[in-house]
């Protein structure tokens, strides 16, 4: 078995959750095999991997079956530890903590095929006041400026020198079509999203902005999930 036969994916193009893993086993320099699924349709495959949710991504290493996008980060960085690839998750148990927290505060208030009531609102998808949509938006994001600030300690990312667990999980800047990040605002998240969305292992894993956002919005619109991803 070749390494990349050894660590598959079971993916949707272009899922977030999906792109999150592929993020994560670039910078850990893991060769993979992105087994990708239909729309609209369960692959035996898939429905044998995760036969509980039944959903994408699902991590395969050594037909060893991981579901979660964030349960399959840190599975990839404890698995794959080394000097030459730094960790994701910081050593301090307090710090891991606090990131893992916003890491589902993001994606509890902001992942794009969630589809929060906010966001819904401002997509015209359901009823509601747009401003004050908005407003609840940028009192998410400016959360997670202050989050930023304070775990960033002054270097370019959440994890500090290096792209880490919650920079993975924060890894799309637009969020439904929505322009949501103000520099006048967020300034801090401004210019982490720029230095984020040029990063090697980030450009070659998020597919074309345009097509991606169609895509989380087609899907996240949808009230009966075929096979969507977590």
């Amino acid at each position: 078995m070749s390494e990349a036969e050894a660590v598959r994916v079971i993916g949707l193009w272009p899922s977030p959750f999906v792109i999150r893993v592929l993020i994560a086993l670039k910078l850990k320099g893991v060769k993979y095999e992105l087994v990708e699924e239909v729309v609209g349709k369960k692959s035996e495959l898939l429905l044998r991997s995760n036969p509980v949710h039944k959903k994408v991504p699902v991590l395969l290493h050594h037909g060893k079956p991981i579901s979660e996008s964030l349960i399959i980060v840190q599975y990839i960085d404890e698995v794959w530890s080394s000097d030459d690839a730094p960790a994701f998750l910081p050593a301090d148990a307090y710090t891991r903590a606090v990131q893992r927290f916003w890491a589902q505060y993001v994606d509890d208030k902001l992942t794009l095929t969630q589809l929060p009531p906010a966001i819904r609102i401002l997509r015209g998808m359901d009823d509601g006041g747009k401003d004050e949509a908005v407003e609840q938006l940028s009192a998410a994001l400016q959360l997670l400026e202050e989050a930023f600030v304070k775990l960033s300690q002054g270097k370019h990312y959440f994890g500090g020198d290096s792209v880490g667990y919650l920079d993975i999980a924060l890894a799309v800047e637009k969020i439904a079509g929505v322009t949501l990040l103000d520099k006048a605002k967020v300034p801090n998240l401004v210019a982490w999203a720029d230095r984020l969305c040029t990063h090697p292992a980030v450009v070659d894993a998020i597919p074309d902005a345009d097509k991606f956002v169609e895509f989380s919005v087609t899907y996240g619109s949808s009230s009966k999930p075929t096979n969507g991803p977590k």
